[in-house]
């Protein structure tokens, strides 16, 4: 969509903010076509170009979030960069010494797993005043230089990981902030008026909006005066146009005035590359009404942080898995089955210990192992797109921030290192735990009805001894039913048939005889056919299934 036919959309909601004009509103707008050349420019890699793509795409991607300092260290001659005294590997609250470097190096470790997109903490130039090794913490000055953190490497090393990406059919998401910068970032010294003032925030309204988030009284911008909105949208584009952006990971958006997305960054990052794809974060976990608002506003995904409570409860502490089950019903009762597959599904990330972690304690190592698989599975086979986080395909354990941002193991990057136990791992072989990832990541790929088909509840608990939950995803020919047993061993009928669920059409395309085959291959029966109007299953203990029509 081009940005001169979203003026009059500028002018609305920048008005309901206090703009004085609509012209101001189109300055924000307009300021977004032509950003400011960063001083440090890129060079020495060819300027990155978008992978061919649109939101439609997307429900074939399989996102792998990578903390950089955190995975590999590939150029050990920039850690003691920048800020001083921040490089200390012992510490888990300071910079460990990975980079892009030795993000690119590992690019064939990734590619083998069957990843698709790359998610980057932000590689922002680090705030002087505290060691921001995450990258939420960044050093912004107007106008924006573009700064890229040197302990990660320089604007060319960036470049040169989204080359290597694309090379290959991959994509890059960068994570970016326009909620807050840094504290002692040049910035808040250059425009001090442009930020709320913690002592009055609260009387602009909503605090979540108007003032710091957390304890860290983080500089937060005031999205409602236009030159901050010119600003921050600027910046966007900037990074976006000079990488050649896949996606967006947008940090902290319920903190961020509402009218600024639609009214401001979404027309001009849309207006600079109308294929990207913008993922929002917001720790919703009250329900799916909760990210309504930021699909309405553009964003094509949220992290479905609704679901992710009945993650925790169903494979880590023992619960039903109808709770599963009634959050992903939630979410397609809410938004509609198109609307929840772009959802981001996650059983890990970088801000909650990971799941692994949060079993009761003297929980039998098989069964956390066993149960974290069953999670990791139902992510890949439930409507969504999966998102990894590193470390998650060898079974990465994580108490809360900042345990749970360990660095990648050495032992990590071959099969034969990998085999095995290894401590602070929840499997009790990493090569299984890295071969089960490949297993769902290639099923995914080879199954549009995992990436866009229609969703029947096919069983669930409900009350009953078999703690199981298995469903039915169909497009046109391909047709896949999913049982997942978190309990004991378990025999279940799934109903064809008499399915209140399934759409005549489904029903038709799976009449008697019609075998199913497990393409997972990890204990649960290997076909079993539909007799009777249903599908008999026996399930082992802490099994899942995975079944393609054949």
């Amino acid at each position: 969509m081009r940005l001169l036919s979203l003026l009059a959309l500028a002018c609305v909601p920048f008005a309901a903010a206090g703009a004085t004009s609509c012209a101001t509103a189109r300055g924000a707008v307009d300021a977004a076509v032509s950003p400011a050349t960063p001083s440090s420019h890129v060079a020495g890699d060819k300027t990155p170009e978008p992978l061919p793509t649109d939101a439609s795409t997307w429900g074939a991607q399989v996102v792998y979030l990578v903390m950089p300092d955190r995975f590999q260290n590939g150029d050990p001659t920039n850690d003691d960069l920048g800020v001083p005294r921040c490089f200390d590997p012992l510490d888990p609250r300071k910079w460990h010494g990975g980079d892009l470097a030795g993000l690119r190096q590992r690019i064939p470790y990734l590619r083998d797993l069957g990843v698709t997109a790359v998610w980057i903490t932000p590689p922002n130039r680090a705030s002087a005043d505290r060691c921001g090794y995450h990258g939420y913490w960044s050093d912004l000055t107007d106008p924006d230089d573009g700064a890229v953190e040197p302990k990660l490497g320089t604007p060319a090393d960036l470049a040169g990981l989204a080359n290597d990406l694309h090379a290959v059919g991959m994509r890059l998401v960068l994570d970016m902030v326009v909620n807050h910068t840094g504290i002692g970032a040049r910035i808040v010294t250059e425009h001090p008026d442009w930020f709320h003032d913690p002592k009055s925030c609260k009387l602009l309204g909503d605090p979540a909006v108007h003032c710091p988030i957390g304890g860290e009284a983080l500089p937060d911008f005031a999205q409602e005066t236009p030159a901050v909105a010119r600003y921050l949208t600027a910046m966007s584009v900037g990074w976006t146009t000079r990488y050649g952006l896949d996606g967006i990971r947008m940090d902290t958006v319920k903190h961020v005035l509402p009218a600024y997305w639609a009214s401001s960054w979404f027309p001009g990052v849309r207006g600079a590359s109308p294929g990207l794809f913008v993922i929002g974060e917001d720790f919703d976990t009250s329900g799916p009404n909760g990210l309504r608002a930021f699909l309405d506003d553009g964003f094509d995904s949220l992290f479905d942080y609704p679901r992710y409570p009945a993650i925790v409860s169903t494979f880590a502490r023992g619960g039903s898995l109808d709770a599963l089950a009634n959050a992903v019903k939630a979410a397609i009762t809410t938004y509609g089955i198109a609307r929840a597959r772009q959802l981001t599904s996650f059983v890990n990330n970088h801000d909650n210990p990971r799941l692994g972690s949060l079993f009761p304690a003297g929980t039998a190592d098989a069964v956390v192992a066993a149960k974290l698989a069953l999670a990791m599975g139902a992510i890949f086979t439930l409507p969504g797109i999966p998102q990894l986080t590193w470390g998650d395909e060898i079974g990465m354990l994580g108490a809360a921030d900042p345990d749970n941002r360990r660095d990648m193991p050495s032992w990590a990057w071959s099969a034969a290192t990998r085999a095995g136990a290894h401590a602070g791992m929840a499997s009790g072989d990493g090569q299984a735990a890295y071969a089960h990832m490949q297993r769902l990541i290639a099923i995914r790929k080879a199954h549009v009805a995992l990436q866009r088909g229609s969703y029947a509840e096919l069983w669930r608990e409900n009350g009953g001894p078999a703690n199981v939950l298995a469903f039915y995803r169909g497009d046109s020919r391909d047709r896949v039913i999913a049982a997942i047993n978190v309990g004991g061993a378990a025999n279940v009928a799934l109903p064809i048939a008499l399915s209140h669920e399934l759409d005549a059409s489904d029903k038709e395309s799976m009449p008697e005889g019609t075998v199913f085959a497990d393409v997972l291959g990890e204990g649960g029966p290997t076909a079993a056919t539909v007799s009777g109007g249903a599908l008999a299953l026996s399930l082992p203990a802490h099994t899942m299934g995975i079944y393609v029509a054949q």
